[in-house]
C-alpha cells in the first residue's frame, strides 16, 4: 500500500509540474490535435480522458489495495470504449463515404452545363454534401491560388478516406489528360462507393449483437465485483495476497486479450491509402 500510494502520489506531482511548466511558457500540452482513435476523440479531451483514468486507477488501487485492480481500472477506462464502442467512428466513415458519391454525382451533373472541370468543381464546393462541405470549402479557395493537382492532394488529405482517394484520382487524371468519358467514369465511380457503404452497414448491422453481448458481459462482470467487494468481501480475500494478485493478473491478461480481438474482428478491412503525384513532386523527380 506505502509503495503504491507513493508512485502515485510521484506520478500526480511529476505530471502537476510538468503542465506549470508548459503553461508558464505558454506551450500546448499536444503541439497537433490528433485522435486516439481516429475520428473519436480530439487529442486535448484525450489527454484529459487519459489523466482521468490514471486518477481513477490509482484510487481504485488505494481504495481496494489491489495494484492489479488500479492498473485494470485505468486499462478499462482508456480502452473500453475504443473496443466496446466506435459506433461515431464507423457513422463518421459511412456519412463521409456517402457525401464523397453524393458529390460525384453533382460534379458528373454540372459538368454538362459548365465550361470545364474547374469550374464544376468551384460550383459544386458551394452546394456539396454537409458531412464534407468544411473541406470542400477549403478547396474552392486553394483552386483560387494553386494548381489543380495539388488542390486535390490537399483535398484528399483533408478527407483522409479511401473512397475520396479514388475521386481524387480520377480527377487529377481528367485534368493531366482531358478524359472524354469523365461523366461515365464519375457514375461508375459514385455507384461503386454507394455499394461500398452498402456492403459496410449490413457488417455493422451483424455485429452488432456481438457487441452488445460484450457490453452486457463487462458490465455484469463490473457490476458484480463492486457487489462482491461492498457486501461479501470475504469471498474475495484470496486475493488479498500475492498469488491473488498474480491469478488477477492473469484474469485481466484474458479480458485485455479478449478486448483486443474483439477490436479486431469489429474493424473493416479497407485498401490503403494512396496519395496524389503533384506537379511539384513531377518536377522534382524531374530535377533529379
Amino acid at each position: 500500500m506505502t509503495v503504491l500510494a507513493a508512485a502515485g502520489v510521484g506520478a500526480l506531482a511529476g505530471l502537476g509540474i510538468w503542465l506549470a511548466i508548459c503553461s508558464l511558457r505558454g506551450v500546448r500540452v499536444i503541439p497537433h490535435a490528433r485522435d486516439l482513435v481516429p475520428g473519436t476523440i480530439p487529442a486535448e479531451r484525450a489527454a484529459v480522458w487519459v489523466t482521468g483514468a490514471l486518477v481513477g486507477g490509482l484510487v481504485v488501487g488505494l481504495v481496494t489495495g489491489w495494484p492489479v485492480a488500479g492498473l485494470m481500472t485505468t486499462v478499462g477506462v482508456v480502452l473500453g470504449p475504443a473496443v466496446l464502442g466506435g459506433s461515431r467512428r464507423r457513422r463518421d466513415d459511412i456519412a463521409v463515404a456517402e457525401a464523397v458519391a453524393t458529390w460525384t454525382d453533382m460534379i458528373r451533373d454540372t459538368m454538362a452545363g459548365a465550361s470545364g472541370l474547374e469550374e464544376a468543381l468551384v460550383q459544386t464546393t458551394r452546394v456539396g454534401p454537409a458531412a464534407i462541405s468544411a473541406p470542400l470549402r477549403a478547396f474552392a479557395t486553394r483552386l483560387r491560388h494553386q494548381s489543380l493537382d495539388d488542390a486535390l492532394a490537399s483535398l484528399a488529405h483533408d478527407l483522409d478516406h479511401p473512397s475520396a482517394d479514388l475521386l481524387v484520382a480520377a480527377l487529377a487524371s481528367a485534368g493531366r489528360l482531358e478524359a472524354r468519358d469523365l461523366g461515365g467514369l464519375l457514375g461508375r465511380l459514385s455507384e461503386a462507393i454507394r455499394g461500398d457503404v452498402r456492403m459496410r452497414v449490413r457488417i455493422d448491422i451483424g455485429r452488432a449483437r456481438i457487441r452488445t453481448s460484450a457490453e452486457i458481459a463487462v458490465g455484469t462482470t463490473a457490476a458484480t465485483l463492486m457487489f462482491l467487494y461492498l457486501f461479501a468481501g470475504h469471498l474475495l480475500a484470496p486475493y488479498d495476497t500475492t498469488a491473488g494478485q498474480l491469478w488477477l493478473l492473469v484474469v485481466a491478461c484474458v479480458l485485455i486479450g479478449s478486448g483486443a480481438l474483439l477490436r479486431h474482428y469489429s474493424d473493416v478491412d479497407v485498401p490503403d491509402r494512396f496519395t496524389l503525384r503533384t506537379t511539384t513532386d513531377d518536377a522534382a523527380g524531374v530535377g533529379r
